[in-house]
């Protein structure tokens, strides 16, 4: 597991230095949250979990990290953007969208759907005239909880 933190920390300092900033320990830190991080989330999130950080600073450093392709930025209806690591960083997944509650889940699909889902999308693309690289997938309904 240590290894794979100190990869992710490599790949984050070299993308972030190729955007020509700094990876700063800030940054790490950051990188190492969303890392441990089971969802998407939000600075709220990120302020609840580590109370030091300056809310302003953490939304400074999240947009150097999103700029530089190491995170991604989830926004659902509600006031909060959540972020996670970039998709080659964290692995291929979805996303469950509560419109009620904006709760935002991961969900990976069985490798069999995924790839009804590239050939699908693969096709509509081509239809269109449009070379298609990767999907996301984001399906938007109402959470157990919000149902209840």
């Amino acid at each position: 597991m240590r290894g794979v933190i100190a990869d992710l920390h490599q790949i984050a300092a070299d993308r972030v230095v190729g955007d020509r900033q700094r990876y700063t320990s800030m940054r790490r830190q950051l990188v190492e949250i969303l890392s441990r991080a089971d969802h998407p989330v939000t600075i709220p999130d990120i302020i609840r979990l580590h109370p030091q950080l300056a809310q302003s600073s953490v939304y400074r450093n999240l947009t150097v990290l999103e700029q530089a392709g190491v995170i991604t930025k989830v926004v659902t209806h509600d006031e909060w953007a959540r972020f996670e690591l970039a998709e080659d960083l964290g692995g291929h997944h979805h996303h469950l969208i509560c419109e009620m509650c904006g709760t935002v889940r991961d969900v990976v699909v069985p490798d069999t759907v995924e790839s009804a889902l590239d050939q699908s999308l693969g096709s509509l693309a081509t239809m269109n005239g449009f070379e298609l690289r990767h999907h996301r997938l984001d399906l938007v309904g109402v959470c157990n909880d919000c149902r209840a």
